[in-house]
């Protein structure tokens, strides 16, 4: 990663709280949107080239089967999100140390 850890850990939490409240509400159009532009750029941005291509994949591949069918897919992005927030928490603290 070529850039602090602090902004991007910042950005992934306010990214993360987005994806969950839209996720409880049922908003199928801002999480697509959320997984599309914001998980792809953030992704992109520290190096979690994976994590970009799923967001991508989630979106632009055949349409789901079903409502639940993306909303278990939301499910997975969030974990790998999750996973995401504790690699760059664990490099954020061994900058400090």
């Amino acid at each position: 990663m070529n850039t602090s850890s602090a902004p991007l850990q910042l950005g992934l939490e306010d990214l993360l709280g987005e994806l969950q409240y839209a996720r409880r509400n049922g908003d199928l159009g801002r999480l697509a949107l959320l997984a599309y532009c914001e998980v792809r750029r953030w992704a992109r941005a520290a190096g979690e080239e994976a994590l970009a291509e799923h967001a991508t994949v989630l979106v632009t591949h055949s349409p789901k089967v079903s409502r639940e069918a993306f909303m278990n897919d939301v499910d997975g992005l969030i974990v790998q999100l999750e996973e995401a927030h504790s690699r760059v928490s664990n490099r954020s603290a061994a900058l400090r140390d």
